[in-house]
């Protein structure tokens, strides 16, 4: 934990030597908006950054086909660091000293975030939709930060207290990659316990690409654990899931925040994942698919990526169409103020992931509902909302 905080210190303060924009307002033309992101297309969370971009950036061609936003076509320009600090960091001072972007956007990972936090918040460049749910994206100074739906902290918070009173957990633990992204799970995890009188009984922290959980869960059922509590990659929550079907493990439920909220999770053959619990700020799309807008969405996106569209895309659509949505709220005057002005007045019901996402001075989270789901027969199952 410290080398990384290090490193992300480290990316902070390289940013910060850059230069400052001049008077015009960085990633703003007469013709365009220059928008970034710094993603994860080939490492542990490819799985949600990949698809994203591809929704983004389906969605903004369709804007631009249209003429753009106040005459402004919308430029994408996105960085793939694989969940690597040092990529990360490269990829950051590239969009913001280089590419020049006007805001962030679907930038995933906890850590790349926060390394590009001082540099962004000296230049006022808006953070949307970050492809990260920790509390830490919503930190001071919050000016310029908006995030789309509940915290890590909130979610595991959430599942755990469907678990005790549907399920009489009782005993808690956690398995997690120790960063910023998992501790949110611990801490979520560890003060829930505190609060309603359970037990935290163990934990155990795990390197991002490791692959055999044996031991780890050998220990967790030892310690009598109900419930286990997951901050981990989406191939890592899926082989979890497997190695506890293997174990015998029947009785212990395990959940996952948004993190391992994903459709192929929920797809995996054999029924691997059968019975894992997620709690996130969304509601599943597989279920919706007779909605006419989600039906109208899901038959476009397929079309043009000759895939279906799961998680990942869903998010990416989402963010899109919220940052759409303010800049043409701000009108052609479009600066950061102006901006933060327009996201505050974006308000509606979104039908991709079933909430009610709005903003204003006090509010920077879209989103505000816990949604807990299980997966039942090969889909993601909605058995509750907090």
């Amino acid at each position: 934990m410290k080398t990384l905080r290090t490193a992300v210190a480290c990316a902070a303060l390289s940013l910060a030597a850059a230069p400052f924009a001049n008077a015009q307002t960085q990633g703003v033309t007469d013709t365009e908006i220059v928008i970034g992101s710094h993603n994860d297309l080939s490492g542990i969370f490819a799985a949600f950054g990949a698809p994203a971009v591809k929704a983004a950036s389906q969605h903004f061609q369709e804007i631009n086909s249209k003429g753009g936003v106040h005459g402004r076509r919308i430029r994408f320009v996105v960085e793939d660091h694989a969940y690597q600090m040092p990529r990360a960091t490269q990829a950051i001072n590239k969009l913001i000293n280089s590419d020049r972007v006007f805001a962030m956007l679907l930038s995933l990972g906890t850590p790349m975030n926060l390394a590009a936090f001082k540099i962004m918040d000296e230049r006022k460049i808006p953070n949307v939709s970050p492809l990260t749910a920790a509390r830490q994206m919503l930190q001071d100074p919050i000016d310029y930060k908006f995030v789309g739906f509940s915290s890590y902290y909130d979610q595991i918070r959430a599942g755990l207290k469907y678990l005790a009173e549907k399920h009489g957990a009782k005993t808690i633990c956690s398995m997690y990659i120790p960063t910023d992204f998992g501790l949110e799970i611990q801490q979520g995890a560890v003060d829930q316990s505190k609060d309603t009188k359970l037990k935290y009984a163990t934990e155990t922290t795990h390197k991002p690409d490791e692959s055999d959980f044996v031991g780890a869960l050998t220990r967790h059922r030892e310690a009598g654990c109900d419930v286990i509590a997951l901050a981990l990659g989406v191939r890592q929550t899926i082989t979890v899931s497997g190695t506890v079907k293997k174990m015998g493990w029947n009785e212990v439920k395990l959940i996952s925040s948004s993190a391992g909220f994903h459709t192929a999770i929920a797809q995996v053959p054999g029924g691997v994942t059968e019975g894992l619990y997620a709690s996130a700020g969304w509601s599943d799309l597989i279920n919706r698919m007779d909605k006419p807008e989600v039906k109208a969405w899901v038959e476009a996106y397929r079309a043009a990526n000759n895939e279906m569209p799961g998680t990942g895309a869903l998010l990416g659509r989402s963010a899109a169409g919220t940052l759409v949505r303010a800049l043409e709220n701000a009108g052609r005057n479009l600066t950061p103020e102006t901006f933060r002005q327009a996201m505050y007045k974006v308000n509606y019901y979104d039908p991709l992931t079933d909430t009610k996402i709005d903003y204003g001075p006090k509010d920077h989270q879209g989103a505000d509902v816990n949604i807990i789901s299980v997966v039942k027969g090969g889909n993601w199952s909605e058995v509750a909302r907090y």
